[in-house]
């Protein structure tokens, strides 16, 4: 909606006028971002200019630029629009008025901001924190919710707002808010969004060479890679559904669900956020058949605290070298936090606080134990369900409905439409079952995040990238670029958002994200700046 109300601190935003445009030329099928207002274009003279210069080929292009005697600004490509690409860029544009870089962000979504996790119509899905602690601002926590009320945008949906007060809005409310955010900029041509999908990546002397879906080819000064996370990876013995009508190996996929009947009986892969979703999404459409969720330890997502808690303990200042360590302070803070009248939810939420910290502390080793043995018991209480979806659970339980298991999944065949599954309890025990339905909700595969997409897997190929060694995301220093195949950090190369959890720790949850964006931008714009000074 492009009526949106703005908060007044943003009002300067949606109304700051750029001095700088960014024309383009096209040369070939390579479109370059030129530093002048398309007012400058005809005394520029650039047709006469462009028809003095030889042929200018993909390859040649960084050195002919010179020949064109115009001011130019560094170039900033940015490849995903969501919340991690869409923040750094939003963050950057606004860092340095006076001389701000060219910012182009690679997404083929209509609108930046939204992304996969917000890019969604399906009324079941809701922001799993309260909107309070929602913003694209994390020195103003509080944006998102005065945006609502400004713009009275849960008046179509009255189960948003919570007895207590607090709001869980659907997800499709903060990719609104965040696309009205950077609509402006991109209206003002601060932000240049390229509505293409990456197909290649390579560096081209000092410069990165993006090749698009659209048959463009845009030089940067610095990349930024700000892609979602991998598809589900789903169990290999799974794959003998594979052409199965009602089998769902990726429920993010829009309408993935929509071959699933109300009297279906359904098995889903997983325990989490995911398939609280998936079990959510069903009901208001009418599912009433039988549903197994099943996980290796059967743990599902904890829902949030009756009353609201401040955050209990204290992480940064007690020295933790091990995840048995750190296992130990956890359990002993909550056992003072409950002598204090506080529920475990206060010493997770100081536990996530303090996150970055206590990662960085930790050796590599250590960082991949917690990977191995703590993290889906980390993941089930840190990532709480929105109270709506909790309820929608609890419901389906209470009345014999929905089965949660500790169990996996020990063979599987097909029989026509019917999916005869033999699950394997954690005591050893085994389940027959027959099924209609099945849905995949293991969780992104974060350590197939290179071979995820050709460009990336061509960036690992070419010494550019590597996996971080605890298998979560992309390789970077605590400056957030990217360490090549031999270890050197790139400075024209950086990772935003959970890609570079590896290095920073917590960066799943939407206000450590948005931190995240932050500082890469302001990373960003001190490259630029010195950049510029050197011209």
């Amino acid at each position: 909606m492009n009526g949106d109300n703005f908060p007044d601190r943003a009002m300067e935003y949606k109304n700051a006028k750029t001095s700088v445009g960014l024309p383009k030329i096209t040369l070939g099928r390579i479109t370059w971002v030129l530093n002048c207002h398309p007012s400058e274009l005809e005394s520029n003279n650039l047709d006469t200019e462009l028809k003095r210069q030889p042929d200018m080929h993909d390859d040649n292009l960084p050195y002919d630029h010179q020949h064109l005697q115009l001011p130019r600004r560094p170039l900033v490509a940015i490849i995903g629009g969501g919340i991690s690409g869409a923040g750094v860029a939003y963050h950057l544009a606004l860092a340095n008025r006076d001389r701000p870089p060219a910012i182009t962000v690679f997404e083929p979504r209509a609108e930046l901001g939204r992304g996969l996790a917000y890019d969604t119509n399906d009324p079941a899905h809701r922001i799993n924190v309260p909107a309070a602690r929602m913003s694209l601002l994390p020195e103003h926590p509080g944006d998102f919710l005065e945006w609502i009320e400004l713009n009275d945008a849960i008046a179509d949906d009255p189960a948003a707002r919570r007895v207590d007060g607090a709001i869980f809005p659907r997800r499709a409310l903060f990719g609104r808010y965040v696309a009205s955010a950077l609509r402006p900029l991109v209206e003002t041509g601060a932000v240049r969004h390229r509505r293409a999908v990456v197909t290649d990546v390579e560096r081209d002397g000092a410069f990165w060479r993006i090749s698009d879906s659209q048959g463009g080819q845009t030089f940067a000064d610095y990349l930024v890679i700000a892609t979602s996370h991998p598809s589900p990876s789903p169990p290999s013995a799974l794959m003998a559904l594979a052409g199965h009508p009602k089998f769902v190996a990726d429920s993010t996929v829009p309408r993935a669900l929509d071959a699933i009947d109300p009297d279906d009986r359904l098995l889903v892969v997983g325990n989490g956020l995911t398939a609280a979703d998936v079990v959510a999404s069903l009901s208001i459409t009418g599912h009433r058949g039988p549903v197994t969720s099943i996980s290796r330890r059967g743990l599902r997502s904890r829902g949030h605290p009756a009353v609201a808690q401040d955050p209990f303990g204290a992480f940064e200042t007690v020295p933790v070298e091990s995840a048995t360590q750190l296992l130990r302070l956890v359990r002993r803070t909550i056992r003072e936090a409950e002598q204090a009248g506080f529920t475990w939810h206060a010493v997770l939420d100081q536990v996530r606080g303090h996150g970055h910290a206590i990662w960085r502390a930790l050796p590599v080793s250590e960082r991949r134990r917690i990977v191995r043995h703590l993290r889906p018991f980390w993941d089930v209480h840190r990532f709480r369900i929105a109270p709506q979806v909790e309820e929608v659970l609890d419901r389906a339980v209470a009345n014999g409905r929905m089965e949660v298991l500790a169990a996996s999944v020990a063979s599987i065949r097909r029989e026509a439409e019917d999916i005869r599954v033999v699950l394997r309890r954690r005591n050893g025990e085994r389940l027959e079952r027959v099924y209609d339905a099945m849905v995949v909700t293991t969780g992104p595969a974060h350590g197939g995040i290179l071979n995820s997409q050709p460009w990336l897997a061509r960036l690992r190929d070419l010494g550019h990238l590597q996996l971080d060694p605890t298998g979560l995301g992309i390789a970077c220093n605590l400056s957030s670029e990217a360490l090549a195949g031999d270890g050197r950090p790139d400075s024209t190369l950086l990772i935003s958002g959970p890609l570079a959890r590896g290095a920073f720790g917590e960066l799943m949850g939407l206000p450590q994200i948005t931190e995240h964006a932050v500082f890469v931008a302001s990373e960003l714009d001190k490259k630029v700046e010195k950049d510029l000074e050197h011209d």
